[in-house]
């Protein structure tokens, strides 16, 4: 359509307020994107939308449901787009930050009783999208209680796309809060009910879980890493197999930028507590099969022995700190003699699961 004709259009439906507002901002939002003017286009399509949303608070069924969610996916994607076109010319970005709070009024206008609440999730995970784009991921919060605490919600009863992309986004929260048995339940449940046959999804949802797994002691297996492209996490798993503090370090190194991308790089730095509780149990196990009456007492010595093999330099104090935040931690059971610099294991399970450890408060 000539742009003529748009603008000609566009006046006669003035005349016919207030679908003309919506419809004539909607026809001057496509002719702005076809001419790649994205500021305008997103302007334009703000204008249209809160016409629509005054439309539909009037309207008690859902019927116009899928028309919302078209016009919340299109805000967000267009007000992204707008953003880099401000920012290539210098101005300061601001639509994604405007299309956040209209998505609130949406939010708002779905948020109550009846039949249009279910439309509510979904508006829900495009807010996300954009809060974790802009950095301001404690913005989800007042959203996740408006779901998770209001009894108006059945969480099932949303459609499986929302609730898939729901889990991912808000186990990808718990990862930032180190709650990595909340992260692991709801990563999961995006895991397993999603498509399987959104291989992209699927590794979306992997590239989060696996850091999770590994912080609970859970290994993936060769196979799952090779089939979804996930061979960055190879070399941090043989490294926490086998206690080499240095191979995970190294691994980091290389997969430095994709791993601070994903934000997970401090999880995953995190595991090297789990090298050395790995490193101490193999000193442990060596000791039982000579001395099975003293294994339970490991030298500071013969930890730094081991460190010293790994190429890894640190003195008696920084291997004595090591072992005290084991302790404190759960990762081992016992404590640490000063006086005669040993660790003194626990004779019953001196090495407990993972998956149980309680951190401390």
């Amino acid at each position: 359509m000539r742009g003529q004709d748009v603008n000609r259009l566009a006046r006669q439906l003035e005349r016919a307020a207030p679908l003309a507002e919506m419809l004539g901002q909607h026809m001057r939002c496509m002719q702005c994107y076809a001419n790649r003017r994205y500021s305008d286009s997103y302007a334009a399509l703000e204008k249209s939308a809160n016409a629509f949303l005054q439309e539909f608070r009037n309207w008690e069924s859902a019927w116009a449901m899928e028309a919302l969610h078209s016009v919340a996916y299109e805000l967000r994607t267009i007000a992204e787009m707008a953003d880099r076109e401000m920012a290539a010319s210098g101005k300061i970005p601001d639509k994604l930050k405007g299309a956040g709070s209209f998505l609130m009024k949406v939010f708002g206008a779905l948020a109550g009783k009846g039949p249009k609440r279910v439309g509510a999730l979904f508006v829900t995970c495009q807010l996300f999208k954009i809060y974790f784009k802009l950095g301001t991921v404690h913005l989800c919060r007042s959203v996740i209680r408006s779901i998770e605490t209001a009894r108006v919600f059945d969480f099932e009863e949303f459609p499986v796309r929302d609730r898939v992309t729901y889990m991912y986004y808000t186990g990808r929260l718990e990862v930032f809060n180190d709650q990595f048995k909340q992260a692991d339940e709801k990563l999961m449940y995006s895991l397993v009910h999603c498509d399987p046959l959104k291989r992209n999804n699927i590794r979306m949802v992997l590239k989060y879980l696996i850091p999770v797994k590994l912080s609970l002691g859970i290994m993936p297996s060769k196979s799952l890493l090779e089939e979804y492209n996930l061979l960055e996490y190879k070399e941090v798993i043989q490294s926490l197999l086998t206690g080499d503090i240095r191979l995970l370090r190294q691994a980091l190194q290389t997969n430095e930028d994709q791993f601070l991308r994903s934000g997970v790089y401090l999880v995953l730095e995190k595991l090297e507590l789990q090298c050395y509780r790995r490193l101490l149990r193999k000193i442990y196990n060596i000791q039982k099969q000579k001395d099975p009456g003293r294994a339970h007492q490991v030298k500071l010595d013969s930890v730094m022995k081991a460190l010293k093999w790994l190429n890894i330099e640190m003195d008696a104090d920084e291997v004595e700190c090591v072992m005290a935040i084991l302790i404190y931690r759960n990762y081992v059971k016992g404590y640490f003699s000063h006086k005669s610099k040993v660790v003194v294991l626990s004779k019953q399970d001196p090495f407990p699961s993972l998956t149980t450890r309680v951190n401390p408060t």
